[in-house]
């Protein structure tokens, strides 16, 4: 398959490698944001081909492991309502909520549906006019463009039983909020490349000056993420503070225009709670008020839900990139991909499952930053 291949070819990923290496004089911390390039790196033992001097910090571009506690709640309380037939992404059924999970919902007689498309769930509503359908909308400004447009449909269509539980964050506003923290090591970025791909990269540049970091869009494939660390380097090596496109095949600076004009009908910009660290102002979308008719929580009355995370799970760290996972103590012990604590070991971007599924269980020598 095109791609797979031809950015996976060992000889180039020891060049680049090489060329690391050589650029490399001081110590460095740099944060990839995405968790598609988290278990790209982790996967591939890329963090441990590079030189001792670059530490990759995971960021917190997990879209289910940022999606807060709270609004877990609110989707089981609903998905838990006689009549309701509640949507999901497969990957969301066994984020832990304060006491259970959307599969426990389901064994006890709930109609939970995994669904490949939000625009499913338009149709299972249509399909349905008797029962109210629910589709758990979350995820980053990836995902969110296919979530407007099925709401503009429902809207569009007179489809009155479906409406959307949005939990969308927006990845500009985290950096920000990261580089702010009193507790910030990270010296550079490596932007999520399919964010980029749609909202363009007009954001970033603001970011890199008013910080002083380098920030390179980056892609998913091995070789993506080598020469996005190559340039970064460079830029750090040479004091220099720019945003750089290492993905042109899938990013441009203008992003897609008709997304950019879906989103900005149906959303709005709204503080959002991420999960692990708090509230960021400015940081997510809810729908906007010609669309509220569409709102679930509002719909279902859960706006007042509000809980407390977990005591002895440190995922809001890893989020940070404050620790790694295998510092957690709870870590393969209490908190293992059966018997998760936290949406970090549950999701299919997350670092803490990463670091499980390719057996980086042992704790470092010296955990300096735990």
């Amino acid at each position: 398959m095109k791609y797979l291949d031809e950015f996976s070819n060992p000889e180039l990923a020891k060049r680049l490698l090489d060329q690391i290496h050589a650029a490399t004089t001081k110590p460095w911390a740099i944060m990839e944001v995405c968790g598609g390039q988290t278990h790209s790196i982790i996967r591939h033992g890329i963090d441990q081909l590079l030189p001792d001097q670059i530490e990759m910090i995971h960021g917190p571009g997990c879209p289910v492991c940022v999606t807060p506690l709270e609004i877990i709640d609110k989707a089981l309380a609903i998905a838990a309502q006689p009549g309701v037939i509640f949507c999901s992404f497969g990957d969301m059924l066994r984020v832990p909520g304060s006491t259970q999970d959307l599969f426990h919902i389901k064994s006890a007689g709930g109609d939970i549906r995994v669904v490949y498309s939000p625009l499913d769930a338009l149709t299972i509503a249509k399909d349905n006019p008797d029962r109210e359908v629910v589709f758990f909308g979350i995820g980053f400004e990836t995902t969110a463009p296919a979530n407007a447009m099925t709401v503009y449909q429902a809207k569009k269509q007179g489809i009155k039983n479906f409406s959307l539980l949005v939990s969308h964050v927006l990845v500009p506003p985290a950096i920000a909020a990261i580089m702010e923290s009193p507790t910030c090591r990270v010296q550079a970025f490596l932007a999520a490349g399919h964010v980029c791909s749609v909202m363009g990269t007009g954001e970033y540049p603001p970011l890199a000056e008013k910080y002083k970091v380098p920030m390179v869009v980056t892609g998913f494939e091995p070789l993506d993420i080598l020469e996005g660390i190559r340039r970064t380097v460079l830029q750090l090596e040479s004091g220099r503070h720019e945003l750089e496109n290492a993905y042109p095949r899938a990013v441009t600076s203008e992003g897609n225009s008709p997304a950019q004009a879906m989103l900005a009908e149906i959303f709005e910009v709204t503080d959002r709670t991420w999960r692990g660290i708090g509230m960021i102002p400015k940081s997510g979308w809810q729908l906007s008020r010609a669309y509220l008719d569409f709102d679930a929580e509002l719909r279902f009355s859960v706006s007042d839900i509000h809980t407390a995370e977990s005591s002895i799970c440190r995922s809001g760290e890893v989020l940070q990139g404050l620790i790694k996972p295998n510092e957690c103590a709870a870590f393969g012990k209490e908190c293992t991909p059966r018997n998760p604590l936290g949406a970090t070991m549950v999701s299919s971007e997350g670092a803490c499952a990463a670091y499980y599924l390719y057996r980086r269980l042992e704790q470092p020598a010296a955990a300096s930053h735990a």
